[in-house]
């Protein structure tokens, strides 16, 4: 049962890191609305490939980074603060309105997908802050780990970008009409998450 917890942590954590609209996202909102869902669903598919890639890289990092952030306060501080700011930023930016995306240069939707989602480096930077965040708070996450737990937290993790991307998807009429109310909720909701996140990493660093 507590093998199953890392599958559901790579869900969840997959999901809120592909709320936000992103040049995948919108993507597949194209594509479901000028062709449809099933050929939507292979940019998802390959996205969803990419997204492991990146969690993979990210963890075989955290292993390096781990000790050196954990022994330097003075750096997760730091940490700390930034994920505070993007959160108020993500809260309280403006939101434009959203250009038509162009037309991708690759014939194949599962090559676009796949390259869209894997050049990604906020994603990375996400993925990084969110396994330090698991391994500081009794949820170790190593390359040295069990294969089974590893295996079953990258099949969360590509479980969660596809249901995102198809809920988008599924969504992407509605979205049409109105893109920039639902755009504007997503950030806020994102937001607070990264805001809470923040206070309580605060509250670790100095009352734990």
């Amino acid at each position: 049962m507590s093998l199953l917890i890392y599958f559901f942590i790579g869900i969840i954590a997959t999901f809120f890191g592909a709320l936000p609209l992103g040049t995948v996202n919108i993507s597949v909102i194209n594509t479901t609305i000028k062709e449809n869902m099933n050929t939507a669903m292979k940019i998802a598919f390959a996205a969803g490939f990419a997204e492991i890639i990146l969690s993979f890289y990210a963890l075989h990092c955290s292993m390096a980074v781990t000790g050196f952030i954990s022994t330097n306060d003075w750096l997760q501080i730091t940490l700390t603060v930034l994920v505070l700011c993007f959160g108020v930023f993500m809260l309280l930016k403006k939101q434009k309105e959203v250009s038509e995306q162009k037309k991708s240069a690759f014939n194949s939707k599962y090559l676009s997908g796949f390259i869209l989602g894997l050049i990604n480096p906020p994603v990375l930077l996400y993925w990084i802050f969110v396994i330090e965040f698991l391994n500081r708070n009794n949820y170790s996450l190593t390359m040295s780990d069990s294969l089974t737990l590893v295996f079953l937290f990258f099949a969360g993790v590509y479980l969660g970008k596809v249901l995102t991307l198809y809920l988008y998807g599924k969504s992407s009429m509605l979205i049409k009409n109105k893109f920039a109310n639902i755009s504007k909720t997503v950030n806020k909701f994102i937001g607070i998450l990264l805001i809470a996140i923040a206070a309580i990493q605060f509250i670790r660093l100095f009352l734990g």
